[in-house]
């Protein structure tokens, strides 16, 4: 079995913990944290693992194959370089780490090392996020004109990283991944009212390849919480529902047909919805699954070497290039910035 050291037991390190200490393909062999009382509850449930609050423990010990590091974001790159440095493989929430330097130093280590970099986007492995990419690759809605996503809820603040690295982090996976692109540029406006210098709420354009736009709104501080995407294509329309999880996707056979020339005068809005294909709506069958779980298990496949990450190092130091013009741009009021490559 893959021997497993999990740094992090605060909001959700546990649930890691729990996949992976299922003592079939993997064991947990120590616990870390700097706060004894998380470490506490953590014997009260799993009394066999080891428990420390020095990380460094954990990561040096030899039956340790890999670490599962789920820690604040500022602590992330000094951790990860620990366990790579050591010859472990490495799971690592999201982001990777607080600038696309650092990120491409952790990168460059774990290619060095020949070991696992897995970067926690886990809503690249929810069924329904993979069911939208097979749609799309397959082309059935035809060219992509723009996506708009929503991702809010009140809570949890954090004071480490603002709205936008922690939140919209997932929304522009999923959007690299659906598109097979990365952003050429940015312009974002945010709000700090809780945490001087801390955006709670974050609005922003992001322009991909293609003459293709993605619009986000991301908010720690809504009174409802919110996890939706649309997108928009010539030959169709799509929603994904992360709240509703029975029926998360909807295909809308609607579209607005361009004329090659176009009526001098519309007199009618009869008229101006002749232009509009207003079809069915579709709810297509999407399986169940447990993405944090199916995270997991990819994480010990690449080990075992039947996988190549899904959300390696690279495509997370992408998102690390985005956000940090998203960063930009809001401080320069707005201003459209570009992505470094």
């Amino acid at each position: 079995m893959i021997g497993v050291a999990v740094v992090g037991a605060g909001h959700w390190g546990p649930n890691l913990l729990h996949n992976f200490a299922d003592g079939v393909r993997s064991r947990v062999c120590w616990v870390a944290d700097l706060d004894p009382r998380r470490l506490e509850a953590v014997r009260a449930r799993f009394p066999a693992v080891r428990l420390t609050t020095d990380a460094a423990q954990a990561i040096g010990d030899t039956a340790v194959d890999a670490v599962v590091i789920a820690t604040p974001t500022a602590t992330h790159h000094a951790l990860a370089r620990a366990a790579l440095a050591a010859g472990k493989h490495v799971l690592i929430e999201k982001p990777l780490a607080t600038s696309s330097a650092l990120g491409a130093e952790l990168v460059e280590l774990a290619h060095a090392a020949g070991k696992v970099l897995l970067v926690g986007h886990v809503f690249l492995y929810n069924p329904a996020v993979r069911w939208v990419k097979q749609h799309l690759d397959a082309g059935r809605l035809g060219r992509i004109y723009y996506l708009s996503t929503e991702r809010t809820n009140l809570g949890p603040v954090r004071t480490d990283v603002d709205a936008a690295w922690d939140l919209a982090a997932q929304d522009l996976a999923i959007f690299d991944h659906w598109l097979d692109a990365t952003p050429l540029a940015v312009a974002a406006t945010g709000g700090a009212w809780i945490n001087p210098g801390v955006a709670d709420a974050v609005f922003a354009t992001v322009r991909y390849p293609a003459d293709v736009l993605a619009h986000l709104h991301v908010s720690w501080l809504n009174p409802r919480k919110v996890r939706d995407i649309t997108v928009v294509a010539d030959h169709g329309m799509l929603t994904y529902d992360d709240m509703n999880v029975p029926e998360p996707i909807r295909i809308y056979d609607k579209q607005v047909t361009r004329v090659a020339e176009p009526p001098d005068l519309i007199h009618t809005f009869a008229a101006f919805r002749a232009n509009i294909r207003d079809g069915d709506i579709s709810i297509p069958k999407v399986p169940m699954g447990e993405p944090l779980r199916a995270e997991c298990e990819h994480f010990l496949d690449c080990i075992e070497g039947s996988a190549v990450p899904l959300t390696g190092g690279e495509p997370a130091l992408a998102v690390l290039r985005t956000l940090e013009a998203l960063t930009r741009s809001m401080h320069d009021h707005g201003r459209e910035t570009a992505v470094a490559r």
